[in-house]
């Protein structure tokens, strides 16, 4: 398994305006660096009245295919 942290900071009317279509992704920025793009969906557990914010670790498996994301 590998382990990718990263932050996000987005506005709830932004996530509404952007990101509820089907094929909507996220990019974000690992602390590390590396560029990923998410599924929007896949952050929508997290969505709150002030949008989406926090520190998150992604978990992919040996393929980098999704397993979990976690909010820390």
């Amino acid at each position: 398994m590998t382990h990718y942290h990263f932050s996000v900071n987005i506005r709830y009317q932004a996530f509404i305006e952007h990101y509820t279509g089907h094929a909507a992704n996220i990019l974000v920025v690992t602390e590390s660096g590396l560029k990923l793009q998410l599924p929007a969906a896949r952050f929508r557990p997290y969505l709150t009245q002030i949008g989406i914010k926090g520190r998150f670790r992604l978990t992919t498996d040996h393929n980098n295919k999704f397993l979990r994301l976690d909010s820390l």
